[in-house]
């Protein structure tokens, strides 16, 4: 596997280097762009102050052939300042007393430095046909804070509009007439034609909305943390979106039925509303509903909390609102407010943003981090206060 991996990574950089130093006459010039982005993160927890940097460069590159297309997007992330975390400090001491003393260190983690493809891809397009092989992005669902139809990526609801990793897949998108598209997507697992991914998208515009339908058979995977066993299976989502504007206001909404092989089948969904006003004020409100979810969180425990972390989940209680107002202040500075509120342990996160344009290519946003919650609740004060201080240089 190792060997494959070392293949493919000569085989990209080999394309690389052919873009750059030996050009086709019938290529564009190859655009190399990107940023650099220093992270600061202070957090308070327990009467006790931690903090954590991180530098990461993105350097992107992009070159094309008559109707062929490439793209690839190198990452290198460095850490600083507090690297090692044990997950079980930010569970209630209910949940960590289920876990025997020995097996505590098993939760830490640990941020190393990394360098990685985070896509590299081709694609070849016709007048109404477009293929695309490699490692790409796969962006799926009308959501802000969360996507019920998208099983490849999760949402951070925090930061929901943080850029997502991209995956491995072929993918086919044909326009069959104006504002009606077909989708069909391919993700292969280790050459298994069976548990291998499976996707089709329909697209249609009617009026002032547009609807989609949604098809989707992979391999879903869930961790019991008490035995340490994974129990994989496979999963039919049958989904479906739509989004448009209602007298004068945007609306929008998903929901996804997952039909599951040996456990329980469950239905998910999300609908949302927003609205402008004349003076620049935004303001949006989604809710969501997980049936995988717990309805009390004197239920939760401690699968549904590292199941929620490590992205195997979605939400941890049934029910969420979430929240945000925005307003310009100036031409560069934006303000916004985040909220979201736990309907089942009636917890409540907050998170007041600042985003400052502060030249023509660099940008300075400061988040912060507010729970309110009890001990044992989604949003619970023991998770912590904090603030975010984030800057991106492009080039």
């Amino acid at each position: 596997m190792r060997n494959a991996a070392s293949f493919l990574m000569f085989v990209v950089f080999g394309i690389i280097f052919n873009l750059l130093v030996m050009p086709n006459a019938n290529a564009e010039e190859v655009d190399i762009f990107g940023y650099f982005e220093p992270q600061f993160i202070y957090l308070y927890q327990d009467g006790k102050s931690y903090q954590m940097n991180s530098d990461k460069l993105r350097v992107d590159l992009q070159s094309s052939v008559s109707n062929v297309e490439f793209g690839a997007d190198l990452i290198y992330n460095l850490y600083f300042g507090k690297k090692s975390w044990n997950m079980l400090d930010f569970f209630s001491s209910e949940i960590v007393e289920e876990i025997p003393p020995e097996m505590r260190s098993y939760f830490s983690i640990t941020f190393n430095d990394t360098l990685y493809l985070d896509n590299v891809y081709v694609r070849m397009s016709g007048s109404r046909i477009a293929c695309t092989f490699g490692k790409q992005q796969i962006s799926l669902g009308t959501g802000y804070f969360s996507n019920p139809v998208d099983v490849f990526n999760l949402k951070d609801a925090l930061d929901p509009t943080y850029e997502q990793t991209g995956h491995n897949a072929a993918r086919l998108d044909i326009m069959l007439r104006d504002r009606t598209n077909v989708m069909f997507l391919y993700s292969p697992i280790a050459g298994d034609w069976k548990n291998s991914g499976k996707l089709f998208r329909l697209k249609m515009g009617l009026g002032h909305f547009d609807f989609v339908l949604t098809g989707h058979e992979f391999q879903d995977e869930l961790t019991d943390f008490y035995s340490a066993s994974v129990t994989n299976e496979r999963r039919r989502l049958l989904g479906f979106e739509f989004v448009g504007e209602l007298v004068g206001l945007g609306v929008w909404g998903e929901a996804a039925y997952n039909i599951m092989e040996t456990s329980d089948d469950f239905y998910e969904f999300l609908i949302g509303t927003d609205y402008t006003f004349e003076s620049g004020l935004y303001v949006l409100l989604e809710y969501h509903r997980n049936e995988r979810g717990k309805t009390k969180y004197e239920d939760y425990n401690i699968n549904d909390w590292l199941r929620f972390y490590l992205g195997e989940s979605k939400t941890i209680c049934r029910d969420q609102i979430y929240g945000m107002v925005s307003y310009p202040l100036t031409d560069l500075i934006n303000l916004q407010f985040l909220s979201i509120f736990s309907v089942n342990d009636g917890s409540v996160a907050v998170v007041p943003v600042i985003d400052y344009n502060i030249f023509e290519n660099v940008d300075l946003n400061i988040m912060g981090n507010i729970y309110t919650g009890s001990e044992g609740k989604v949003y619970s004060s023991k998770l912590g206060n904090g603030v975010i201080v984030r800057g991106r240089a492009y080039f």
